[in-house]
């Protein structure tokens, strides 16, 4: 009982850690801006107020933001399912000779710092758009391509073990009663690591929504195809920052995380779960 009782005090412990950044987010957002500058803050309000919200909200192109930031997020999300789920069931049902090294690659490029791939990626993506349309500088695909490209090994290592978890005699008997190699990826193999989807697609969500430094590096000459994190650059100025805007704008991108994370929650607990299967 004792270490039950110390379990769950650190358990709690933990929770609060975690979710007060959250709550001083957005009791701040709430604030009026006196409240925030005050010299001696308070964990708590007696004026609520809207102000920072309806700031956030009219600044020029939030929606346009909002919207290209959706786009990007969702169709990372959708690529990383599909492309990391058949090759996890590639890298897990077929033996070749480099398997092993590409299940490393895998490991060693997610080690290798984002902020150091920053600039030969720009290169990268300034050539490529002179032969591929729509991927190059200052569009949503150069975006799309490249937090595709870093949540893609997470993706498949995660999967990988999903795919391994379930025994291969499914798919015998399948094959016995005339299941062709598609219905057995998508109607066998497909529903029974839908855990694990849900998983890296929380994963590749995050990450997406809240990439601010390819957004600031590849989408320079327009502010059309920026995302939601720009905006913030709003409420950044010489004299004094307004934290009231800033806290406001950052509760607003924080909604969309937080109702996709509750859309896929009983299939992410499960997924969690099932990780650790091999």
């Amino acid at each position: 009982m004792t270490r039950r009782r110390i379990a769950d005090a650190a358990a709690i412990a933990v929770a609060v850690v975690t979710v007060f950044p959250i709550y001083w987010m957005v009791l701040s957002a709430l604030k009026p801006t006196g409240e925030i500058r005050s010299a001696d803050p308070r964990p708590w309000t007696l004026h609520p107020t809207l102000e920072h919200f309806s700031s956030a909200l009219g600044v020029s192109g939030f929606g346009r933001y909002f919207l290209n930031s959706a786009v990007v997020a969702l169709t990372v999300v959708a690529l990383s399912a599909l492309i990391s789920f058949l090759a996890a069931v590639a890298l897990t049902r077929y033996r070749f000779r480099t398997r092993t090294t590409l299940l490393v690659l895998f490991l060693v490029a997610q080690m290798v710092p984002v902020e150091a791939l920053s600039i030969p990626l720009f290169f990268q993506i300034r050539d490529l758009g002179r032969t591929v349309p729509g991927v190059g500088l200052n569009t949503l695909g150069s975006l799309v391509l490249v937090q595709l490209a870093f949540s893609l090994p997470f993706a498949i290592w995660m999967l990988r073990g999903f795919v391994a978890a379930v025994p291969q005699e499914i798919e015998e008997a399948a094959t016995l009663d005339g299941a062709g190699r598609f219905t057995i990826l998508w109607r066998i193999l497909f529903p029974l690591v839908a855990p694990g989807l849900a998983a890296t697609g929380v994963f590749s969500f995050i990450t997406a929504w809240n990439d601010f430094l390819f957004a600031r590096t590849f989408i320079i000459s327009t502010t059309e195809n920026q995302t939601l994190p720009a905006a913030l650059l709003v409420f950044f100025k010489p004299d004094e920052n307004d934290w009231g805007g800033i806290m406001a704008a950052s509760t607003l991108m924080t909604i969309p995380v937080l109702v996709f994370f509750v859309f896929v929650r009983h299939r992410l607990v499960s997924g969690l779960g099932g990780a650790v299967k091999d």
